[in-house]
């Protein structure tokens, strides 16, 4: 029923969220292993760049895939990659999730590495 609810506040919130080349969105998934990432870019429906707990920059670390920890290294790496391609502003989509816990901790981490919201 939880997933039902977040899909439906997801749909919501995407009525106002569209990302550009310029200011692509920012859209954060969760599962219970795992927290996934993607810069979008809505005008042209492509995906710009990903990064996730699956990825090998973040495997190189070795922290474990679980915690609000990895999701802030993630968030950092996503930062890296969208500054490597030129790109310092971002929408946040939460995509139906609540605002703390592993979300916060990917968009802190995003923002210590270099994003603007």
């Amino acid at each position: 029923m939880s997933e039902v609810l977040r899909k439906k506040r997801h749909l919501r919130i995407r009525k106002y969220l569209k990302g550009t080349r310029e200011k692509p969105r920012l859209v954060v998934f969760r599962s219970n292993k795992h927290i996934y990432t993607q810069l979008i870019n809505d005008k042209e429906n492509v995906t710009i760049t990903s990064c996730s707990t699956l990825s090998k920059e973040f495997k190189s670390l070795g922290i474990k895939t679980t915690t609000k920890d990895a999701a802030y290294h993630v968030g950092k790496l996503i930062a890296k990659k969208a500054l490597d391609l030129g790109i310092k502003e971002v929408c946040f989509d939460r995509a139906g999730y609540k605002y703390h816990g592993k979300v916060k901790a990917l968009a802190d981490g995003a923002r210590e590495g270099g994003l603007k919201f």
